[in-house]
């Protein structure tokens, strides 16, 4: 089984010195590049010491842009002044400031067939879009507004520019099935977590400049969710240039009386005339970087990640996510610190160590959205790959087979498969963890792929793990607190992803790339 490089080249070095003296420097050298010498720094108790601090309730649940996380932010910023590990931006600021906004209700003037219709009572805005207005004279009906390779509702339909009405919901087969699935199995075109945005994206996609979403059995949540300061954060600037708002049932029927029923798209000769005003509120958020230079090829990049937010205080009572994230945040100090005791030795890591903590991964992957969307620290064609940390502290309770000693791995072969055959030998090598890949199944109905701050870098291309424990019952509860977490796992589990930076870290070679999406 094939150790870290840096352990082979010394071994080698050792049998082919020839004097008394080379033998001794050569087995010096082994020593102080065996990685388990810098694992071993990881342990329980500075995990735990850690945790404690971090998820207490000084904190106040780290919700992103309040107090409690700009607590968090200084705490991580002191914990790598302290181990002497330089911020990651050149100008030596550990923090990336990234701007964000929380949607507050737009003003909207709605009028239809010379009637005007009232937000909340009649439609709601559904998601952030630019000041802008439009001014029109007729509506496309586009039926389900599903752009799918089984079925898809914009067959020779020109939708750029234009106003469009869509329905919730998908087609059946004459038996009952689903024509989507071929089976009894709705797809995401009509489930009720992955409709709304599926069908935004479609019709996104496709040009439209505003989309009318019929969806009676959502609608009254919907206006009590975007009827007013809703707490829903995105990345400023980001604001879509397309309108989205969800209608009720008078509206939808004003516009086309036979939407329940109707079966074929159309034109409808309807006019329609829209102001549309953001009214977001705008702040600063901080991604927190810290930075281990590589002494051989310093501009190839490993990032390890993990997110320093939390959900903050709900109806009084603090959520202190601990195992979401904590125990991720703490790992990265605990590697980090490994890492700075290897350079301290005389082993700095060939190629060079981003220790990104992010922010808002709770508001939806903002963080390292904005890290990998607009202001990457680093190249991302330089960034060889990113090992992202998302609860690793806890058990699942639904795993009701196989050991404690294990881990969920995501990720790890869906873009290199190098990379998933370093992580197996990495872990036989050195921890024995039982890697379950039970979440790594392109059908998860989970969508944990898709769920954590990896996915930012998976979709540039660059190849991931997602380490992960799984939910449990205080999963985004308040009682995610730290004398639950499994210190001995944590340990473990830290040290598993250590040792597989190393090994990126200072392989001969840059891992390989062989599954590209387009």
């Amino acid at each position: 089984m094939r150790k870290s490089v840096f352990i082979l080249s010394a071994t080698l070095l050792a049998f082919s010195c020839g004097s008394t003296q080379e033998k001794q420097t050569a087995t010096k050298a082994t020593e102080i590049a065996n990685p388990m010498e810098y694992a071993n720094t990881i342990t329980s108790a500075e995990l735990k010491e850690m945790l404690y601090t971090y998820a207490s309730d000084e904190f106040e649940g780290r919700l992103t842009g309040e107090k409690g996380q700009k607590m968090a932010v200084e705490y991580l910023k002191q914990q790598y002044i302290t181990m002497d590990v330089p911020a990651a931006k050149a100008d030596g600021n550990y923090f990336q400031d990234v701007p964000l906004e929380v949607m507050e209700a737009p003003k909207v003037n709605l009028t239809v067939n010379g009637k005007s219709y009232k937000m909340i009572d009649d439609f709601v805005s559904a998601s952030t879009s630019k000041n802008g207005s439009l001014t029109v004279t007729d509506i496309v009906f586009a039926d389900y507004g599903i752009d799918d390779e089984n079925y898809n509702s914009y067959n020779n339909l020109a939708v750029k520019g234009k106003v469009v009405l869509i329905r919730s919901g998908e087609p059946k087969k004459a038996d009952g099935n689903y024509v989507i699935s071929g089976s009894d199995e709705s797809s995401k075109w009509s489930n009720f977590r992955q409709e709304y945005a599926a069908k935004r994206d479609a019709a996104k996609e496709r040009g439209a400049a505003a989309v009318l979403f019929y969806y009676p059995e959502i609608y009254d949540m919907a206006a009590q969710r975007f009827g007013g300061s809703s707490g829903r954060m995105s990345l400023r600037g980001n604001a879509d240039d397309m309108f989205y708002f969800l209608i009720n049932t008078d509206l939808a029927k004003a516009i086309m009386p036979t939407i329940e029923t109707a079966t074929k798209t159309e034109t409808l000769t309807v006019p329609m005339n829209l102001e549309y005003i953001n009214a977001s509120n705008e702040f600063i958020s901080e991604n927190v970087a810290a930075f281990i230079k590589g002494s051989e090829k310093p501009d190839e990049v490993i990032v390890l990640s993990a997110h320093l937010d939390h959900m903050g205080i709900e109806d009084g009572e603090i959520f202190n996510g601990a195992d979401d994230d904590g125990s991720g945040t703490v790992a990265i100090i605990e590697i980090a610190e490994a890492f700075k005791t290897a350079v301290k030795n005389g082993h700095r890591p060939k190629r060079s160590i981003l220790f990104l903590h992010v922010t808002a991964e709770e508001k939806g992957l903002l963080g390292s959205r904005y890290y990998t969307d607009t202001d990457p620290i680093f190249p991302l064609a330089n960034t060889v790959a990113n090992l992202n940390i998302d609860m690793i502290g806890r058990t699942d309770p639904k795993r009701t087979e196989g050991a404690d000693n294990y881990i969920y791995l995501i990720g790890s072969d869906k873009l290199s498969q190098e990379l998933h055959d370093i992580s197996e030998e990495v872990n036989k090598t050195y921890m024995n963890i039982e890697l379950d890949y039970k979440y790594n199944d392109d059908n998860d109905p989970n969508r944990f792929y898709y769920r954590s701050d990896h996915y930012n870098f998976a979709k540039n291309n660059i190849p991931v793990i997602f380490y992960f424990n799984g939910t449990h019952d205080d999963y985004h509860r308040p009682s995610d607190t730290p004398d639950k977490i499994r210190y001995d796992l944590l340990e473990n589990r830290t040290r598993l992803v250590f040792y597989t930076a190393w090994e990126l870290a200072n392989r001969e070679n840059r891992i390989i790339v062989d599954k590209i999406k387009e």
